[in-house]
């Protein structure tokens, strides 16, 4: 088996990007504004009228972009006369933007490669086990050991919490009540997001996947595997096990009671192209608790899951590289929060010699 339980038996759920990148002030002039493919919902169904909220359910003070926006400008790496163009993409955006693509599409045609962002492939040894042998062992893996609820696992100051929030996102779904804290936390932001007019929709992959086909360029996607011997035990483990995920729970919260008009800034900023203030922006990054506390399990490190973020950057730099020293032009895209910061692929490749320039160098 291959993919489908990577999510659900580690993350289940938690868009690295998220996203990822993965926000800040906008410009007055623009109208005012998170790997998915998942289409937004219409937002009348989804939001309802303003007066079927709770008493305490708190409005945006940000107005969402709309229409056609232009995005952001591509970062050029380069050395001896070949070029990559990066691209960074962000998590959520707009649910109502329409991406004005037409120059990136123009790189795309002219380059040689196209390098898609990394993927993980774990794969079940024992062909008896994999496909839908798995899948009802995975769905009780989302739930909490011993049919434990989220009032069970949680101080009780942060169940109150959960609970008002909740009501106000989640209304009287009973089914997350079982739900480890960190995907009952997931939940309950995407149900925000979607209000907040934020889509997880993968503008940007869909588009550059589009150019490349129309213009016959080959497209690359780095990819790591991950072989777990026996995943039935494995999957049986992680529903037994106890995950440090107090602090992903809080964060996550944080970001639906704190942090969705932040968001909201941070996608118009993408969406007009704005990285000064996309870059400006505090930032609280709820992915790094979650992903501590899945991979910082005793469960993920024996199976190797521990070991994947620096795997998968390592594929991605020697992909990247490939590319450079192949063709005269090549393009990328990657999550924004993996081509600047700390943890940016991009400053490996510019301690490695290679000339790095934003796109206000250009």
């Amino acid at each position: 088996m291959t993919h489908t339980w990577l999510l659900l038996a580690l993350a289940l759920a938690a868009p690295l990007s998220a996203t990822p990148p993965p926000a800040e002030p906008v410009p007055a002039s623009a109208a005012a504004m998170p790997a998915s493919d998942r289409e937004p919902a219409d937002a009348a169904a989804t939001a309802g009228d303003a007066s079927d909220l709770p008493p305490d359910a708190r409005i945006l003070d940000t107005i969402v972009v709309s229409g056609v926006q232009p995005g952001p400008g591509m970062w050029k790496v380069s050395r001896d006369g070949r070029v990559l163009w990066v691209l960074g993409t962000l998590a959520p955006l707009p649910k109502r933007m329409e991406w004005s693509s037409l120059e990136v599409e123009r790189r795309v045609a002219a380059a040689g490669v196209l390098l898609m962002p990394p993927t993980v492939d774990v794969e079940a040894g024992g062909a008896a086990l994999g496909g839908l042998f798995l899948v009802p062992s995975l769905m009780k893996a989302r739930n909490n050991p011993d049919d434990g609820l989220l009032a069970d696992v949680l101080p009780a100051a942060d169940y109150a919490r959960w609970q008002r929030l909740k009501a106000i996102y989640l209304g009287r779904d009973r089914g997350v009540e079982k739900r480890r804290p960190f995907l009952a936390a997931m939940e309950l932001r995407e149900k925000a997001f979607d209000r907040a007019d934020l889509s997880w929709r993968d503008v940007v992959g869909r588009a550059v996947r589009r150019a490349a086909k129309r213009a016959d360029v080959p497209v690359e996607q780095p990819q790591v595997s991950l072989v777990i011997p026996d995943a039935k035990a494995t999957v049986k483990e992680f529903r037994r096990s106890d995950l440090d995920d107090l602090a992903c729970f809080r964060t996550t919260l944080d970001q639906v009671e704190n942090d969705l008009d932040t968001l909201a800034l941070r996608a118009n900023a993408w969406a007009i192209g704005d990285l000064a203030t996309l870059e400006a922006l505090p930032y609280a990054d709820n992915a790094k608790s979650c992903t501590d506390a899945l991979l910082g399990s005793g469960l993920a490190r024996s199976s190797g899951f521990s070991a994947l973020p620096a795997r998968v950057e390592a594929a991605w730099l020697a992909a990247a590289e490939r590319a450079l020293a192949t063709h005269a032009e090549s393009v990328a895209v990657l999550p924004m929060a993996r081509v600047v910061g700390e943890r940016g692929y991009l400053r490996a490749l510019a301690a490695k010699g290679y000339l790095v320039e934003a796109p206000s160098d250009e």
